[in-house]
């Protein structure tokens, strides 16, 4: 992994993305303040979505936009052979389940439960 699949480059989006989920702006023909939420494609809960639920199409909803998630590191033994598992392994398995919706996969579903 190089270049944008780099931790550094992930962790910079996961910000951005907070910030900009909690941009207001000025709506001056609903003379209030406006948020993602209340311009966000929500599939999942269009009645009143949450930030959480918004429709994001980005690489850090494999790991539920948490950074938390993303530094996660476990170590793996696979008969002789023994290492270390993180953020790489997880977005490899997640790419190559979710489509088949292998069991497992919920973990690299997005925030708000989808794909």
């Amino acid at each position: 992994f190089s270049g944008v699949l780099a931790e550094d480059v992930l962790r910079a989006l996961l910000e951005l993305q907070d910030r900009l989920a909690a941009t207001t702006a000025w709506a001056p023909g609903a003379g209030r303040n406006v948020t993602l939420q209340d311009v966000c494609y929500a599939p999942l809960n269009p009645a009143e979505p949450g930030v959480g639920d918004c429709a994001v199409s980005s690489v850090t909803q494999y790991f539920q936009n948490n950074g938390t998630l993303l530094a996660l590191t476990a170590m793996q033994e696979d008969g002789k052979d023994k290492g270390t598992v993180d953020w790489h392994d997880h977005l490899m398995y997640c790419v190559k389940c979710v489509p088949r919706a292998r069991r497992g996969a919920r973990r690299c579903l997005g925030d708000g439960g989808g794909l």
